[in-house]
């Protein structure tokens, strides 16, 4: 049968029951609507939460951990080769942190094609004093120029400049909450004392705060010259040197491999922080299912309103048949009306969840916890919006099948009879 003759009857059976179609495309509005600003705000909140801790961690991280020799003497001796020898309270052997041969393994995995950027870092347990009061801590000394390119430093300094660490010598950035119980500003000088006694003061050049309270009580900042002569150690000392890739997938694998190569402990993003992922994950999850319940729910509403049609209009669809047209054609009339209410209520869906997104995007959202964050997180992938309006024609087209196959098996006969 003419197609365009086809359409002229869908069109007119939708208008027909004009206002019920109207609550259906509704129906798939809010659907589509509700599911483009629900998953745009939870994955921009899982972007938010991952990045207080995943920008901040490096994808690779080589270090020497201290740690007992697997191998004790008596194993290797040659008269218990063939015995059970139970041996306990091991100590810690006489290792060192520090990574030996450090310029040439930076040079190493900077021609690495896999790596955007290596930064290294000292890592040095110290003592806050503070009258009479000790404060324990931590003072990491950076690269400041590698750091803020690949951990956004500069942006969780919040007070102060990030480049005076490398431009003022003995400089320290405290983190906000150590700050406070040291009831110390911008300009005043703190004493910093090191596990082995060495004492240096520093002047504070700004105040660091991640959104993470507890991290921010102990955390400080220096250069990497500063660290090492707080440690009293040669300048060729680094303790960390902490690799981003361009493919985060790659980690576990790179990180083996330079474990290997480079005789050193290696610790992979996806080990180090796999609750934040297996948090996101849930997140994302709950998300994707409100959203498809809502969409289910409109394409029952289509279902029923198209079982309602197919009920009144059983003359005009045994007309239909008497006069010529197939089963085939009658069951293309009603997936039409299904198709059209879903592909209007889904593209009125898909403008309406963007102008909702924005309006969540402009919300302020100021708290002392963020200092990053001004208003509420929102994410705008296009995976998004193009998921929303497949389902919505899945769904309406699903709604309408079975209605339209019902109107296709009806006899002419009966219902003319009937009258």
């Amino acid at each position: 049968m003419n197609l365009k003759l086809i359409t002229d009857i869908a069109k007119s059976l939708l208008l027909a029951r004009f206002r019920q179609s109207l609550v259906a495309a509704i129906g798939v509005t809010f659907s589509i609507t509700m599911f483009i600003a629900l998953l745009g705000f939870m994955n921009g909140l899982n972007d938010l939460l991952d990045g207080l801790i995943l920008n901040r961690t490096p994808h690779i991280r080589l270090f020497n951990e201290i740690k007992p020799t697997e191998n004790q003497p008596v194993n290797l001796s040659k008269d218990f080769k063939n015995g059970h020898n139970f041996i306990q309270s091991i100590k810690s052997s006489g290792g060192k942190l520090e990574i030996y041969n450090n310029a040439a393994i930076l040079e190493a995995i900077k021609s690495d094609p896999r790596v955007r950027g290596v930064a290294p870092k000292i890592n040095a347990p110290v003592l806050y004093n503070s009258g009479t009061i000790d404060i324990t801590g931590v003072v990491s000394g950076i690269d400041v120029m590698a750091e803020s390119e690949l951990f956004f430093f500069n942006d969780y300094v919040r007070t102060g400049n990030p480049i005076d660490l490398k431009n003022v010598s003995n400089s320290i950035v405290l983190g906000k909450g150590l700050a406070e119980k040291l009831l110390a500003e911008v300009g005043d000088v703190v004493q910093v004392t090191t596990s082995k006694g060495e004492r240096l003061p520093l002047k504070v050049v700004g105040f660091f705060q991640s959104g993470i309270a507890d991290l921010d009580k102990i955390q400080s900042f220096a250069s990497i010259v500063t660290a090492q002569k707080l440690l009293g150690v040669p300048s060729n000392y680094i303790t960390d040197i902490q690799v981003k890739l361009h493919d985060l997938t790659l980690a576990p694998a790179v990180t083996k491999e330079y474990a290997q190569l480079f005789q050193c402990d290696a610790e992979d993003i996806q080990t180090a922080n796999s609750q934040f992922e297996t948090g996101s994950f849930v997140r994302t999850l709950i998300s994707y299912v409100v959203g498809i319940v809502l969409l289910i729910v409109a394409g029952f509403g289509i279902y029923n309103i198209l079982n309602m049609m197919i009920y009144e209009k059983m003359d005009t669809i045994a007309i239909l048949k008497a006069t010529g047209f197939s089963g085939s054609d009658v069951r293309k009339i009603f997936l039409g009306i299904a198709l059209t209410i879903g592909l209007v209520g889904g593209a009125l869906g898909l403008l309406f969840g963007f102008l909702l997104s924005i309006g969540i995007d402009q919300i302020p959202f100021n708290t002392a916890a963020l200092p990053t964050i001004t208003t509420y997180p929102v994410n705008y992938s296009p995976k998004f919006y193009i998921i929303g309006i497949v389902f919505s024609i899945i769904t309406t087209w699903l709604a309408g099948f079975f209605p339209a196959r019902k109107a296709s098996r009806i006899d002419p006969v009966i219902i003319i009879r009937g009258k």
